[in-house]
């Protein structure tokens, strides 16, 4: 029974740490794009920053769609071998967004313009971020369903001899 508890509350985190990594990279690619606009911090407009509070959740309403099945696939993989680095995660979340470049390239219409170096560079730069966040939130446990619910043995084991 403390076996399956222990599995609902990994799962649990996993789904938070996905949350979590989709609005960070929702977050990251808005600032992206407010950048590249000439938005500055200095010249901040309120309409402007209050327009984010309802673009970052959006966006990452995509994100979290687009990136679901390899991003699953990262995770699963990094339960299993136990990964708890944030180098494995930032490099899954740089593929993870290159698997959506390489979809979005071979359905996008002529006039879909996925070829600029800088929106590559930002798409990957979102993938890492929200890797680097699926760490900080959930990642950093990885692989710790497999150790609960095992009890240490209350007695040495003989020897043998």
């Amino acid at each position: 029974m403390t076996r399956l508890v222990a599995y609902l509350i990994r799962f649990a985190v996993i789904l938070i740490g996905y949350v979590v990594a989709a609005l960070a990279a929702s977050a990251f690619l808005n600032i992206m794009f407010l950048a590249s606009l000439g938005y500055t911090p200095e010249h901040a407009h309120p309409t402007a920053t209050a327009s984010l509070y309802f673009s970052i959740p959006f966006v990452a309403l995509f994100v979290a769609y687009f990136a679901f099945m390899p991003a699953a696939i990262a995770i699963l993989v990094s339960e299993i071998l136990g990964r708890r680095d944030w180098l494995f995660y930032a490099l899954a979340g740089a593929v993870v967004a290159a698997v959506f470049l390489g979809f979005a390239y071979q359905t996008a219409d002529a006039n879909f313009e996925m070829t600029d170096p800088r929106v590559v560079a930002a798409v990957i730069g979102c993938g890492m971020v929200g890797g680097i966040f699926y760490w900080l939130s959930a990642g950093r446990s990885a692989g710790s369903w497999r150790q609960a619910g095992r009890s240490a043995p209350t007695s040495p084991r003989r020897s043998g001899s």
